[in-house]
């Protein structure tokens, strides 16, 4: 004789139900925080360019007003020698600000993993409901 399988109450399949949704929650979070760490880790270094190309710009503008003031003050070797090293690092900069620059564009800030794994989740806990 085949026994009779048990009916579980309506509380007990809502308790379940509300405990998965959890599980999933935490694990949702637990994924958008891993992927949104493994972004910045990889915006880390052109963001790095980014700010080296910046500051080595900032040092070139003030190398190029000293070669102005060299050339308004004095007529020839000095200032001459600030304007070449202003050129270089100018240079050197817009490079540098370019390949950062181009690097961050790459990186997508959305967690797409979390997304989807979410909708999914929607969709199960919808299933769950009928």
């Amino acid at each position: 004789m085949g026994t009779m399988p048990t009916q579980r109450s309506v509380s007990d399949v809502l308790q379940d139900i509300l405990g998965n949704f959890q599980q999933i929650i935490h694990s949702e979070f637990r994924l958008a925080r891993a992927e949104l760490r493994e972004k910045a880790d990889r915006a880390a270094k052109p963001a790095t360019t980014f700010a080296a190309g910046a500051v080595l710009g900032f040092y070139g503008l003030g190398f190029l007003l000293l070669a102005i003031v060299y050339g308004l003050s004095m007529v020839l070797s000095a200032w001459l020698a600030a304007l070449i090293v202003a050129a270089v690092l100018l240079v050197i900069s817009a490079v540098l600000v370019a390949s950062g620059r181009n690097r961050l564009k790459q990186i997508e800030p959305v967690p797409e993993r979390t997304v989807e794994t979410v909708k999914e989740n929607v969709q199960w806990a919808k299933g769950q409901m009928r």
